[in-house]
C-alpha cells in the first residue's frame, strides 16, 4: 500500500511539473522551446532588445496577427507577419508553439492556420529563437550553429539588413517581397519585388503588379550597384553584396554603422522605400524610393481612376465615375478603382429620345495603356468607330492618329495646365452623365438653362410620385447601394412571362430576360421565403454591396406582395456542370481552363468567408452554382441566398436538388455548420472538375462507383495522379497543378472540419504559395470502400444527380 501511495505521489508530481513547463512562457525570453507556447499578450524579445514577437493589431483593425516589430521604437513598426492572410479575432485562444518539429499557430483543435511546413522528425531539442537582427529561426537545440528554418527566407513586405533576396537554384524558388493591402490589412497585396535573373546570369530588381505586369526595374547589376539605382550603394550607410554560387544567387546588404536602424519596405503604394530611423526626431526618414513618382506605379488608382502627382490624395475618379470601395479609398488603397455611375447603353446606343452615348473631354492626360490603333483620318471618324464598338470606353485623336481603348482604363494621369505633357482623351459616358462633352460650354449652358426651367415642375412631380408610390401596393422601393428596384410586371415583360427557363434549384427557378437596352439578364424567382419585405430588402441590400470578380453580380431585385425575385448578370457560357457532364468531346474544357475555374471559385469563396464584414456561408457549392462568363471566368452564384432563406436547413434540404453529394458530415448529422461546410462542398466539386464526371455514378451491374473513395486511395498509395484525370483530356495536364488540386480536394473532404483547410489556404495551395502533403483517407470514405469490398453495395439513382444545367 505504501509503495502504491509513493508511486501515486511521484506520478502526480511529475504531471504537475510537466503542466507547469507547458503552460508558462516567460515574458522577455527570446526562445520558445518544446512544451512552451506563446499566447494572448505574451511576447518574446531578442537578446539585445531590438525586436519583439507576439500578437498585434495593425492600425484600427480588430484582427490579430503574429508578427515581429522593433522593440525600441515608440510607433509600432512591423517587419514580418506569419499569418498575414489568416487573421485571428481572439489571441487568447491561439498558441504559437513547436509541434511535430514545426513552429505552428494552432487553437484547441490542433489544426494549424500557419506553420513552418517542414518535413522533419519531431525532436525534443528543437527551439525557435528571435535574433537581434529581426530574424526568427528554428534550430535543433541552443548549440546548433545552423537553422532548419528562418523568417529571412520567407519575407513579407520588409527586407532587413542581413536578409537576402534572390533565387534558390536547388528548388528554383524565387523570394518575393509582397506589399500589404493597406495600412490595416497585412494580407498579400498586388505589388511584389523580386530579383530577376535571366539566362545569361544578369540580375536586376523588378517591381511587379498583380503578379503579371512588370512596371519598374533597377537595371542590371554591374558588380557594384544596379545601373538605374545608384542610391543603393553610393552612400556611407549601406554595403550591398551579390552572391552567386551553385546553390543560390542572391543580394544582401548590411550597415556600416550597426547602431543605425534601417529597413527596406515595399509599401502598399507600390513603391519600394529605404527607411532610416532618425533618433532626434523619433521618426522614419525615406532615404530613397522607386519609382520616384507615385503616378509611375502601374494601375495605382485602379480602373477609371486618374493620378495627379500634385494633388493629395493622388487619386480621384474621372468624370461620370465613383469609388468602387469608399472604405478602401479612406485607407489609401485605390487599387479597386472606380465604377460608372450610370451604365452605358451598349448594344442599343440610341436612347428613346434619339440621343446616343457621348464623350466627355479630359484634357492633358497621360493616355492609358493597351490602346488599339485604327486607320481613321479624322476626329469624327475616331469617335464614330468607338461609338460603334460596345466595348470601347475612350478614344484619342492626335499626331499619332486614332487610338481607342476597350474595357478598363488603367494608368490615367492628369497633368497640370503648366505641364508640357498630356493629350486629349475623350471618355465615353451615358448621355445622362454627359455634363461636359467635347461640344464645350454651350451644351452645358443649354442643359443648365433647361434644368432651371423645369426644376419647379420636377419638384411637384416628385411630390406626386412619392404620394402615389406610398399608396400603390407592390411598388418597388429603393434600397441602399446601386441595386435597381424592378416591378414584377416589368420582369414579366422582359422575360416574356418567364418563358425561357435556364435552370432551377432548391432556392427557385431562373429565367432569361432582355432589358430594353438589350442587356441580357437572369431572373431568379425565389421560393420558400418566409421573412417580410423590410427584412428581405435589408438582406438584399447587404448582398448587393458585395463585389468580386468571382462572384455573380446582383443587378436588382423585386419585392411585391409574396413575390421575391433577384436580377443578375446573364452568364453566356452557362453553369460549370453543363460543360463537365456531357459527351461532346469537341467542346471539352482543357486543363488550364479547369484549373483557373478551380482557383477563381476558391478566391470567390475566400472573399465571402474572410473579406466581407460578416462571414457569408454559401451552403450550396456545386457545379450548377458556378457560372461562366464569356471568357470562362467563374462566378459563384446563389451566394447569400442561404442568408435570405434562413438556417432552417431541415426544411430547405427537402427541396434542394443536386446537393446531397456535397453536404459535409456535420451538416447531415444536424450539427451547427461553419464556413468549413463550404470547404467540404468545394472539395467534392473540385474532384468532379478533375475527373469530368459525377462523384457518384452507377455502373452496369447497378453498383455505385464513388470517385472520392477511389481518388483518396490512389493518392495515399502514391500512384500517378494522371489516372485521376478526365480521360477525355488524354493526359494533357500540368502534373504539378493536378497533384496540388487532387491533394487539396482530399484535404477539403476530411470528416473532421478542423482538419480541412480554409478557403484562403486553398487559394494559396493552388497558387503554389503553400505546399500540401498527401492527405489521409477520410474515415467515412474508408468505411465506404470496405463496405463495397465486402457486400454487393449499391445505391439507387436519385433525381438529385440530374445533369440538367442549373444555376
Amino acid at each position: 500500500m505504501g509503495i502504491g501511495e509513493n508511486s501515486w505521489f511521484f506520478f502526480l508530481s511529475y504531471l504537475l511539473i510537466c503542466f507547469s513547463l507547458n503552460a508558462h512562457l516567460s515574458n522577455g525570453a527570446d526562445t520558445i522551446s518544446v512544451g512552451q507556447s506563446l499566447s494572448g499578450n505574451q511576447t518574446i524579445i531578442s537578446d539585445g532588445g531590438n525586436f519583439e514577437l507576439g500578437f498585434f493589431t495593425p492600425g484600427k483593425s480588430q484582427n490579430y496577427y503574429i508578427g515581429i516589430w522593433y522593440k525600441k521604437i515608440p510607433a509600432q513598426t512591423v517587419v514580418w507577419v506569419a499569418n498575414r492572410d489568416r487573421p485571428l479575432s481572439d489571441p487568447s485562444s491561439w498558441e504559437l508553439k513547436i509541434m511535430d518539429g514545426n513552429l505552428v499557430l494552432v487553437n484547441q483543435t490542433k489544426f494549424p492556420i500557419w506553420s513552418t511546413n517542414l518535413i522533419s522528425a519531431p525532436s525534443n531539442s528543437i527551439e525557435t529563437v528571435l535574433l537581434d537582427n529581426g530574424k526568427l529561426v528554428l534550430r535543433d537545440g541552443p548549440n546548433s550553429s545552423t537553422s532548419i528554418w528562418e523568417s529571412f527566407d520567407h519575407p513579407t513586405d520588409t527586407w532587413l539588413p542581413g536578409g537576402k533576396l534572390g533565387l534558390d537554384k536547388r528548388t528554383n524558388q524565387t523570394q518575393l517581397i509582397t506589399s500589404w493591402i493597406s495600412e490595416e490589412d497585412p494580407s498579400p497585396g498586388i505589388f511584389s519585388l523580386s530579383l530577376s535573373i535571366d539566362t545569361s546570369g544578369s540580375s536586376q530588381f523588378i517591381l511587379i503588379w498583380n503578379r503579371s505586369e512588370r512596371y519598374w526595374s533597377s537595371g542590371t547589376w554591374n558588380g557594384h550597384n544596379f545601373r538605374l539605382l545608384p542610391e543603393m550603394t553610393l552612400s556611407h550607410f549601406f554595403n550591398f553584396s551579390y552572391i552567386d554560387n551553385a546553390n543560390e544567387s542572391y543580394l544582401t546588404y548590411s550597415l556600416y554603422n550597426t547602431s543605425i536602424l534601417s529597413r527596406q519596405k515595399l509599401d502598399f503604394s507600390g513603391q519600394i522605400k529605404q527607411f532610416l530611423w532618425l533618433e532626434n526626431t523619433q521618426e522614419w526618414n525615406i532615404f530613397w524610393n522607386q519609382p520616384r513618382e507615385q503616378c509611375e506605379v502601374h494601375a495605382f488608382c485602379g480602373p477609371f481612376g486618374k493620378c495627379n502627382q500634385k494633388n493629395m490624395p493622388f487619386c480621384e475618379c474621372i468624370q461620370g465615375f465613383e469609388e468602387r470601395s469608399p472604405k478602401d479609398w479612406n485607407l489609401s488603397d485605390w487599387s479597386g478603382g472606380c465604377v460608372r455611375k450610370t451604365s452605358l447603353h451598349c448594344g442599343n446606343t440610341t436612347l428613346p429620345n434619339g440621343e446616343k452615348d457621348k464623350f466627355v473631354l479630359s484634357p492633358k492626360m497621360r493616355l492609358p495603356v493597351n490602346n488599339l490603333s485604327l486607320a481613321v483620318g479624322s476626329t469624327e471618324g475616331c469617335e464614330l468607330a468607338c461609338l460603334n464598338n460596345c466595348s470601347c470606353t475612350a478614344y484619342s485623336y492626335g499626331s499619332g492618329g486614332c487610338s481607342i481603348w476597350v474595357g478598363d482604363l488603367l494608368n490615367l494621369q492628369q497633368f497640370s495646365d503648366d505641364d508640357s505633357e498630356g493629350d486629349d482623351l475623350f471618355i465615353r459616358l451615358a448621355a445622362s452623365e454627359n455634363l461636359n462633352s467635347k461640344k464645350g460650354t454651350t451644351t452645358w449652358v443649354i442643359v443648365a438653362t433647361v434644368a432651371g426651367a423645369v426644376a419647379l415642375l420636377v419638384f411637384f412631380l416628385v411630390l406626386i410620385w412619392e404620394w402615389w408610390r406610398k399608396r400603390s401596393v407592390g411598388m418597388s422601393k429603393a434600397v441602399e447601394g446601386s441595386l435597381v428596384p424592378f416591378r414584377y410586371r416589368d420582369l414579366q415583360s422582359v422575360t416574356n412571362n418567364f418563358a425561357e427557363k435556364l435552370g432551377g434549384g432548391g432556392f427557385g427557378s431562373v429565367f432569361k430576360g432582355t432589358l430594353p437596352d438589350s442587356t441580357v439578364i437572369a431572373v431568379k424567382k425565389l421560393e420558400g421565403l418566409s421573412q417580410g419585405e423590410k427584412q428581405f430588402r435589408s438582406e438584399v441590400s447587404t448582398i448587393g454591396t458585395i463585389q468580386h470578380v468571382n462572384l455573380i453580380r446582383l443587378r436588382g431585385f423585386c419585392s411585391e406582395g409574396t413575390e421575391r425575385l433577384l436580377v443578375y448578370d446573364y452568364m453566356p457560357n452557362g453553369s460549370l456542370n453543363s460543360h463537365l457532364f456531357h459527351q461532346n468531346d469537341s467542346n471539352i474544357l482543357d486543363w488550364n481552363l479547369r484549373y483557373q475555374i478551380a482557383l477563381g471559385t476558391a478566391r470567390g469563396l475566400t472573399y465571402l468567408h474572410e473579406k466581407c464584414r460578416d462571414c457569408i456561408i454559401h451552403c450550396d457549392i456545386k457545379p450548377e452554382n458556378i457560372l461562366l462568363d464569356t471568357e470562362f471566368c467563374p462566378k459563384v452564384a446563389d451566394f447569400g441566398l442561404a442568408k435570405l432563406v434562413g438556417r432552417e436547413f431541415s426544411r430547405v434540404l427537402t427541396t434542394m436538388r443536386g446537393t446531397r453529394g456535397y453536404l459535409a458530415p456535420e451538416w447531415i448529422s444536424g450539427v451547427a455548420i461553419t464556413a468549413k461546410a463550404d470547404v467540404y462542398s468545394y472539395g467534392m466539386m473540385l474532384l468532379e472538375l478533375i475527373s469530368g464526371r459525377r462523384n457518384s455514378e452507377q455502373s452496369e451491374d447497378r453498383k455505385i462507383d464513388y470517385f472520392p473513395t477511389w481518388a483518396a486511395n490512389k493518392l495515399n498509395e502514391g500512384e500517378d495522379v494522371l489516372s485521376l484525370l478526365d480521360q477525355r483530356l488524354e493526359g494533357n495536364a500540368n502534373v504539378e497543378e493536378l497533384t496540388r488540386a487532387c491533394r487539396v480536394a482530399c484535404w477539403c473532404i476530411q470528416d473532421d472540419e478542423a482538419h480541412r483547410p480554409s478557403m484562403g489556404q486553398v487559394v494559396q495551395i493552388l497558387e503554389g504559395v503553400l505546399e500540401v502533403n498527401v492527405p489521409p483517407i477520410p474515415r467515412t470514405l474508408q468505411e465506404l470502400a470496405d463496405c463495397q469490398e465486402n457486400t454487393d453495395f449499391f445505391i439507387e439513382p436519385s433525381s438529385n444527380q440530374s445533369s440538367k444545367p442549373q444555376e
